[in-house]
């Protein structure tokens, strides 16, 4: 899949590691430089720093509450497009068994359409996959176009070519909100420079106040480094663990299956 931001250059387990050397840097930087000022002549307090610093990370909370959001709702979308995509392909099936001619051609067809939506989900070749979709997208229209000439006052016809023009407008709105609709590279940017901005601060107000390196510190990197790659999870669609349930088309695929002759 083609990568939309510069955060897609690293697989999950990369997100996790680079974020969490990204705090522990930005901490242990913010520490020397108020360790710095706190022994250097500077009559600088961690009082009014303290206070900056807690403003600091109520924006860093807001901006990572609003980034997961994105990554839940664009997470929701993928799941509700399936499962429209599976109600309509199986639609367009069950009319095509009225149809007056090629009922078992545009039947097979369809049952190919659904195999090969079930393998993008399973092996993740997703451009071949889509692809192979459009493909027999064209070969379905083309025959329903010529039954729709064929056939100009057919209402079942009518139905079937209504049926599977909402079945290729799905295929689009799974293309945009599964790979092009994703959480912009700036957002990314501006999360990652606003957490370096507090944790650096945060470093900074205990080498200010004289205090020594405290362990709980790791505690808060690796709790922020996994909600970043939570995030990152929700963003991609087909990797890691949080991935779209395709049971509808598992069970569209058992259901397509020709009657017994």
């Amino acid at each position: 899949m083609p990568g939309t931001v510069w955060l897609d250059a690293l697989p999950l387990w990369g997100v996790f590691g680079a974020t969490l050397l990204m705090v522990l840097v930005s901490v242990e930087a913010g520490f020397r430089l108020g360790r710095y000022r706190h022994e250097s002549s500077s009559r600088e307090t961690p009082e009014p720093v303290g206070a900056m610093v807690g403003a600091t990370l109520g924006l860093l909370a807001f901006l990572l509450a609003f980034t997961f959001g994105l990554a839940a709702s664009r997470f929701d979308a993928r799941r509700e497009a399936v499962l429209a995509e599976a109600n309509a392909i199986g639609t367009t099936y069950l009319r095509a068994a009225m149809l007056p001619e090629h009922r078992s051609e545009l039947r097979s067809l369809l049952r190919d359409y659904v195999g090969v939506r079930l393998e993008i989900a399973n092996t993740g070749h997703v451009m071949a996959g889509v692809q192979r979709s459009e493909e027999l997208q064209g070969q379905l229209w083309s025959r329903a176009a010529a039954l729709g000439e064929k056939h100009p006052s057919s209402i079942v016809v009518g139905l079937f070519i209504q049926s599977l023009n909402d079945v290729i407008d799905l295929h689009a709105k799974r293309l945009a909100v599964g790979m092009r609709i994703r959480i912009p590279g700036v957002i990314w940017s501006g999360l990652y420079g606003l957490a370096a901005l507090a944790f650096g601060g945060i470093g900074y107000q205990s080498g200010l106040a004289g205090a020594s390196r405290s362990p709980e510190i790791l505690a808060v990197a690796v709790a922020f480094s996994l909600v970043m790659c939570l995030i990152a999870d929700l963003d991609r669609p087909g990797e890691g663990f949080l991935t779209v349930n395709q049971q509808a088309m598992i069970d569209l695929k058992n259901s397509m299956r020709e009657p017994a002759r």
